[in-house]
């Protein structure tokens, strides 16, 4: 299995100009990928290594006391401090000509800005996806995809491939992001319900979003589910997607679908496979972002209705290729042959589990391994 983060030259070649930030969930591998661009086998003691939730790291940042004759310095978990970008731009500003800087986080570090100045020029931000099928093998089989459909994209339990221990670091990373990250970071005092929440979402995949049903749920106002949603979002617990309208069908305007950054979550096998692919699909659009500056969105076809194709993918606000999930090698989808009569969408992709590859008109057919590497998906 390739251990080598698909990020590192892109952070390689902005760190010759710039602060790099990898923000992404929580034991994704970003310090990990954050090490490796120091000496070959540096660990969590590397002096260069400053991570803010040891004890006695704040007071030395603070008196911008840094360790001597480090070239790279990386700072870990600082955005829980209230004045970080305060913090860090005095230290860029003095020492950039003699150090480079990477910021880590597992929350969004473009989104916690709690006071001081701006830090817009100075840095890149790249977003650390978990492992794909190409980043874990350029020549995915279905195994590799099974492999992935069961014990998600993050490191540990990828490479464990261990079912009780999947369950135990699930269970734990959950408790973490919850009782630490969020404490950390936001006001919220029912911790237990946002736990509530958090065991409600993966029914919820693949589906039109509804907060009235979660309020009803949860017993909280609408107001409060949407920003508790918002809140999970920010710690890269999950993700949605919103609509993508066309003058020539009546698309729904409102409905959001929401994913899981851990497919592995979702019980049903439809469900998780929709979540994997658009975990995928999400990646490629940051990647693209990230690393060429394109203006990527990831959204969904569906009408009044109830027509639907599961993805479109946008660039610079134009869609260039739509996706539908299909769990065997099937027929097409007679939704996309309506969609692709009425929109301006150029391709349709129907990705499967199976082995069959043919085209239709537009459509092309395909298993989801093939997909990838014809898209050269990071």
């Amino acid at each position: 299995m390739n251990t080598i983060r698909y990020l590192r030259p892109a952070i390689g070649k902005a760190l010759e100009r710039k602060m790099v930030f990898i923000g992404g969930p929580r034991q994704v591998g970003k310090t990990t990928l954050a090490l490796s661009m120091l000496a070959a086998g540096a660990t969590e003691v590397h002096p260069a290594y400053l991570n803010w939730d040891h004890p006695g790291i704040p007071p030395l940042l603070r008196r911008a006391e840094l360790p001597i004759d480090q070239a790279l310095l990386i700072f870990d978990e600082i955005h829980k401090y209230k004045l970080w970008r305060n913090l860090v731009k005095g230290i860029y500003d003095t020492e950039k000509s003699r150090r480079k800087f990477i910021v880590t986080g597992s929350a969004r570090l473009d989104y916690y800005r709690k006071g001081g100045d701006s830090l817009v020029g100075r840095y890149r931000y790249f977003r650390l996806h978990p492992f794909s099928l190409c980043e874990l093998n350029p020549q995915a089989s279905a195994a590799d995809l099974e492999t992935l459909l069961q014990f998600g994209g993050f490191p540990e339990p990828l490479f464990t491939q261990d079912s009780s221990e999947h369950r135990i670091w699930q269970r734990d990373r959950i408790s973490r992001v919850v009782r630490e990250d969020l404490r950390d970071l936001e006001q919220v005092k029912e911790i237990s319900l946002i736990e509530t929440l958090v065991s409600l979402l993966p029914m919820r995949v693949g589906s039109p979003l509804s907060i009235q049903s979660l309020r009803e749920d949860l017993g909280v106002d609408h107001k409060t589910v949407a920003r508790w949603l918002i809140i999970l979002e920010n710690l890269y617990l999950s993700f949605r997607i919103a609509p993508f309208g066309s003058p020539k069908i009546r698309a729904v305007k409102k409905e959001q679908k929401l994913y899981l950054w851990d497919w592995s979550m979702v019980s049903e096998p439809g469900a998780r496979f929709e979540n994997l692919v658009a975990s995928q699909l999400l990646k490629y659009c940051h990647f693209r972002e990230d690393t060429e500056g394109y203006s990527m969105e990831l959204r969904y076809l569906r009408d009044t209705d109830k027509r639907e194709v599961d993805f479109v993918v946008l660039q610079d606000q134009k869609p260039i290729f739509a996706v539908e999930c299909k769990s065997g090698d099937k027929a097409v989808s007679r939704h996309i042959h309506y969609f692709a009569e009425r929109t301006k969408i150029p391709v349709f992709y129907q990705v499967h589990k199976g082995e069959r590859s043919f085209e239709s008109g537009c459509v092309k057919v395909l298993p989801f391994t093939r997909f990838c590497r014809e898209l050269s998906m990071p």
